[in-house]
C-alpha cells in the first residue's frame, strides 16, 4: 500500500505502484483544482494538514479496502500547500484481477477520505477566500 501526503503528485509513481502481474485492472481518481466553486471563480487551492493522523486514517481507509475487495495494491496521494487550476490534488487507486474491483474500491477510498482525513482546504477566489472544510 502506497499512502503519502506529498508537496507534488506523481502520477507515474502512483501508476507503477499499482502495477502487479496479476492485476487485470487499475483504477486510478485523479481530483485536480477546478476553476470555479459556488458560482465564484477560483484562483487556487490551499491544503493543510494533520500529518501524522492523516496518513493513519489513510492507511486504515487502504487496509479496508484491501479487506473489502480482492486488491493486488491500493494508493492514496494528497498534497498539501497551494495549488493553481488544472493541479492534481489527491490521488486514490486500486489495483485487482478484474475491473470492477479497482473501481469500486477506488471510489470507495476516495469517498472514505473526504469524510474523515483531516485535510483542510482553503479556497481562493478572485475577491476573496474561505476555509471550505473546517474539520473532515
Amino acid at each position: 500500500m502506497l499512502v503519502e501526503i506529498v508537496a507534488e503528485i506523481d502520477l507515474n509513481r502512483a501508476f507503477r505502484h499499482l502495477q502487479t502481474e496479476g492485476a487485470g485492472g487499475i483504477n486510478l481518481f485523479i481530483g485536480t483544482v477546478r476553476d470555479h466553486a459556488n458560482g465564484k471563480k477560483v484562483r487556487l487551492l490551499e491544503f493543510e494538514a494533520y500529518i501524522p493522523m492523516a496518513l493513519l486514517e489513510m492507511q486504515r481507509i487502504g487496509q479496508k479496502a484491501m479487506e473489502r475487495w480482492a486488491l493486488e495494491r491500493v494508493v492514496i496521494q494528497h498534497v498539501t500547500g497551494e495549488k493553481k487550476v488544472g493541479e492534481p490534488v489527491v490521488i486514490t487507486g486500486a489495483s485487482s484481477a478484474h475491473r470492477a474491483a479497482a473501481f469500486e474500491a477506488s471510489r470507495f477510498l476516495i469517498d472514505e477520505l473526504k469524510k474523515t482525513v483531516p485535510i483542510w482546504k482553503k479556497e481562493y477566489y478572485e475577491d476573496s477566500s474561505v476555509w471550505v472544510n473546517a474539520y473532515p
